[in-house]
Formats: structure tokens, C-alpha cells, sequence
């Protein structure tokens, strides 16, 4: 399965389409063999998806 990065920076993604491309990277680690190098570009892509679904997640402090 091809896991291409969106057209737009993560943290600018809907949380629709940041579930989406979180899931197409954990389906395609699933087929992906161990060692192969792709696998590392692909868990840096997921734990920069699971950052910013972490970070989404916090409640946000108030500005003044």
C-alpha cells in the first residue's frame, strides 16, 4: 500500500483527514517486512501524526 504525504503540513490537516493518513501508515507498516528501510520513514511520519493528535488532544490555555 502506498503511503504518500499529504498535500499539506500535519498539523494543518482536518482531524478527519489526519485519522486517515494515520491509519494508511499503520496498514501500511502492517505489510511493510522488518528491516526494510522504508520502515523507519514510515514510523517518523506516524509519530509525527500521533504528536499532533496528542497535542489536539490537550486542553489549550487561554491567551490574556
Amino acid at each position: 500500500m502506498r503511503t504518500d504525504k499529504p498535500g499539506h503540513p500535519v498539523h494543518t490537516l482536518t482531524t478527519h483527514e489526519l485519522r486517515h493518513y494515520r491509519r494508511a501508515l499503520e496498514h501500511s507498516l502492517k505489510g511493510i517486512p522488518a528491516g526494510a528501510p522504508v520502515r523507519e520513514l514510515l514510523h517518523v511520519r506516524l509519530a509525527e501524526v500521533l504528536a499532533e493528535e496528542e497535542f489536539r488532544a490537550r486542553p489549550q490555555m487561554a491567551c490574556g
